[in-house]
């Protein structure tokens, strides 16, 4: 939508909701809109304009905090509870955005919305609070890749794959000699050297039919088999970690 100029709403519908399925308010849902196309910046538009020490309607002494490196004990509690009618859930809702974006390695700000171009107020220097990403989005994603998710399948793959990967490229199916596991597109797989060691975990670009009709065969051949609205790589290198390497321990750590 964005490829063709046009700027996509998503809001939570009241009026269907149910207990069980639903966000409870904007500011979540957008902290994870954020995170699923990989944002760097969110920002969420309040009737103040950012974070202070203490809610200010309450506490006129109450100081502007421009920057949170980390969202902490003492930052959750200095947002307060709902400031008006114009917020459900209030700052306290923003700060649980901000961990949700902060986690996953995009930035937020919360800015005030209630005045004529609040963005371009960013802009121009308008005060604000940034929220600073606790991790890089690769570092975040990568720990997502090797923590969180459950491996559904292995691919054994020869000298020359292995050391294509080392050097930053894709898995192509020409280097798989095996296929293991019934995985969908985008399930997590193991990638193991001849010798059995896992060198790579990383999203599958193909299910596991798919991965064991091509493994061994060039891109072309891929191609001509699956279609060419098929990705030609298994496992690409944005999807991928190295597993056991100093670059990697660095990332996770």
């Amino acid at each position: 939508m964005l490829s063709l100029g046009a700027i996509p709403i998503i809001n939570e519908n009241d009026s269907v909701a149910t207990a069980e399925i639903r966000y409870g308010d904007n500011d979540r849902l957008s902290a994870r809109v954020a995170t699923m196309i990989e944002a760097d910046c969110l920002v969420l538009l309040s009737d103040i304009d950012g974070l202070y020490s203490a809610p200010p309607a309450k506490d006129p002494g109450a100081t502007h905090l421009p920057v949170v490196p980390l969202i902490t004990p003492a930052i959750e509690a200095m947002a307060g509870g709902a400031a008006s009618h114009l917020s459900r859930g209030g700052m306290t809702t923003k700060i649980e955005a901000g961990k949700i974006a902060t986690l996953a390695g995009t930035a937020m700000i919360i800015a005030k919305g209630t005045e004529s171009h609040p963005l371009k107020a960013l802009t121009e220097g308008g005060r604000h609070t940034l929220f600073h990403p606790a991790q890089s989005r690769a570092q975040a994603r990568k720990r997502w890749i090797m923590g969180t998710l459950t491996v559904a399948g292995t691919l054994i793959i020869d000298a020359g794959a292995a050391r294509a990967l080392l050097n930053g490229k894709s898995l192509l199916p020409v280097g798989v000699t095996r296929v293991s596991g019934n995985f969908e597109r985008g399930d997590a797989i193991a990638i193991l050297n001849l010798n059995g060691t896992e060198i790579a975990r990383g999203l599958a670009g193909l299910d596991g039919d798919e991965a064991r009709l091509v493994m061994g065969k060039h891109s072309d051949a891929v191609l001509e088999l699956l279609g060419a609205g098929n990705r030609s790589a298994l496992v690409h290198r944005d999807n991928m970690v190295l597993v056991g390497t100093k670059e990697t321990s660095n990332e996770l750590s």
